[in-house]
């Protein structure tokens, strides 16, 4: 082999294997932020229903569901919250101490960012809530009224509610006027 082809193979393989050396530093330097995210019922059963694919007591994750109607419960001494955490199954328990969000209320959709420290129980280091994606403020809501009612543009349509919504509406009430 040629002297300066062996020297640029040489280079190749250093810079690979440099690269591939670093890429797994960062990898294991990283392994520690990873959140995964699981719903109440994976946590239970697993991903997939694999329980195999549950995630251990101690690992950090992130749990979407809905809060659990009464099921809130504060401590009057301290910001400490606790409270019942579901989607389609079982429930999980979510501790939390701090300051919760405004729209965080029972029957709301959140996700709670933490470490699991049994089974079933969450401790919470941030809870977020998760608002209505057709939310507008009250404010833009007027303006878009002003906008669009000359348009022609109706209450229903900005409310996302279409033609055939409408008709339906209309049949349902008039159905048992029938009977």
């Amino acid at each position: 082999m040629n002297p300066r082809r062996k020297s640029r193979l040489i280079i190749v393989v250093f810079v690979l294997v440099g690269m591939a050396v670093a890429t797994g530093l960062i990898t294991y330097a990283l392994r520690s932020n990873i959140d995964l995210f699981y719903t109440p019922f994976e946590i239970v059963y697993g991903k997939n229903d694999n329980p195999e694919l549950k995630p251990a007591v101690g690992q950090r994750l992130r749990v979407g569901g809905m809060v659990v109607e009464g099921s809130v419960q504060r401590d009057e001494k301290s910001l400490k919250v606790r409270f019942d955490l579901n989607d389609i199954g079982p429930a999980i328990t979510v501790q939390y101490e701090g300051i919760l969000p405004d729209l965080f209320r029972e029957g709301q959709g959140i996700v709670a960012q933490g470490k699991l420290i049994a089974p079933t129980v969450l401790e919470a280091t941030e809870v977020l809530a998760k608002h209505d994606e057709n939310y507008v403020p009250p404010e833009l809501g007027e303006q878009l009224k002003k906008v669009h009612q000359p348009m022609g543009v109706s209450e229903s349509d900005l409310n996302g509610e279409s033609e055939r919504d409408r008709q339906e509406k209309v049949q349902q009430l008039a159905q048992p006027e029938r009977q």
